[in-house]
């Protein structure tokens, strides 16, 4: 009998198409997995630092979205995100400095639960099925996101 075939690993990967919400959320959550599997290979700095340098690279972008005058989210918000940018900026420049596994723990901790309330509010905002929503029945609730 032939082994079980594994999913794919691109399969959940959000297409072009895909909502905004939904395609951050993945590149949060997938590289809060990469920073988790260099924490279990303490010794192989370069991949600690490399986990660390594509998670900064991230959240410039993000920095960068939220900095243009044509970003969509309010005010607060938008400060809010610069800040916690600002925060991830000096932590990663102190993890590239001094490289250590438990540096990551913080990282990944904020890219999950960011992730964890983009999918939340992507859930609250779809369309009911057809059904649930004749009957009034609340939408179903989105899964916690964890690695």
């Amino acid at each position: 009998m032939p082994p079980p075939k594994r999913p794919s690993p691109y399969s959940n990967v959000p297409t072009p198409n895909s909502d905004p919400r939904q395609v951050e959320s993945w590149a949060l959550v997938e590289i809060a997995m990469r920073m988790k599997a260099a924490q279990k290979e303490p010794m192989d700095e370069v991949l600690l630092l490399h986990a660390a340098r594509l998670n900064w690279r991230l959240w410039t972008i993000f920095q960068a979205t939220l900095l243009d005058t044509d970003c969509p989210l309010p005010i607060e918000i938008r400060n809010n995100l610069l800040s916690l940018s600002n925060f991830i900026d000096k932590h990663t420049a102190g993890i590239i400095a001094a490289p250590a596994p438990s540096k990551l723990d913080v990282l990944i901790h904020i890219n999950r639960e960011l992730a964890g309330g983009l999918m939340t509010s992507l859930h609250a905002s779809a369309p009911k099925p057809p059904a649930l929503a004749a009957a009034g029945a609340p939408a179903p609730q989105p899964l916690n996101v964890r690695t």
